[in-house]
């Protein structure tokens, strides 16, 4: 399978609220992904497997700490490095644009994720009661710092 990672374009939108849709219990609808567009502090990539739309991930650039806000991977591709693949480039062109930090929230249930993260450096910082709904579970806070040296 050949793996390729964009930026998000108009036509990516109407596949990835379907892939949202089957993922998410409270998913970002078609508008939310058409407002990221115009956006330049935002940056959202997609991956295509075989040319077709298998997920997506991207951040918000605030004060150069990037907040990641959605990863997502369909679920007839998971499991197949296009998570790691995604992160890895986000966290790459997030660091060229100068973002020294980088968190997000996760289900503290989502043992996969919090390994995929952990795997880039992620560390848990605290809990987030009761953040997400649907079902209703605390968040767990992780962040990667950049380290400099003394």
């Amino acid at each position: 399978m050949k793996i390729e990672i964009r930026e998000l374009r108009e036509e990516d939108i109407e596949e990835l609220s379907r892939i949202e849709s089957e993922s998410f219990s409270m998913p970002w609808s078609p508008g939310d992904f058409r407002d990221l567009l115009s956006r330049e502090y935002c940056m959202y990539l997609v991956a295509l497997a075989d040319g077709e739309v298998a997920g997506c991930c991207g951040l918000t650039n605030i004060c150069r700490e990037g907040n990641i806000d959605n990863v997502v991977v369909a679920e007839r591709f998971r499991n197949q490095g296009i998570g790691h693949a995604l992160l890895e480039r986000l966290i790459c062109l997030g660091e060229e644009a100068g973002i020294t930090a980088f968190t997000l929230e996760v289900r503290v249930s989502n043992e996969t994720a919090i390994h995929l993260y952990e795997k880039f450096g992620f560390v848990s910082e605290g809990i987030r009661p009761r953040f997400y709904e649907k079902p209703a579970e605390d968040a767990n806070i992780m962040w990667r710092r950049k380290r400099f040296a003394k």
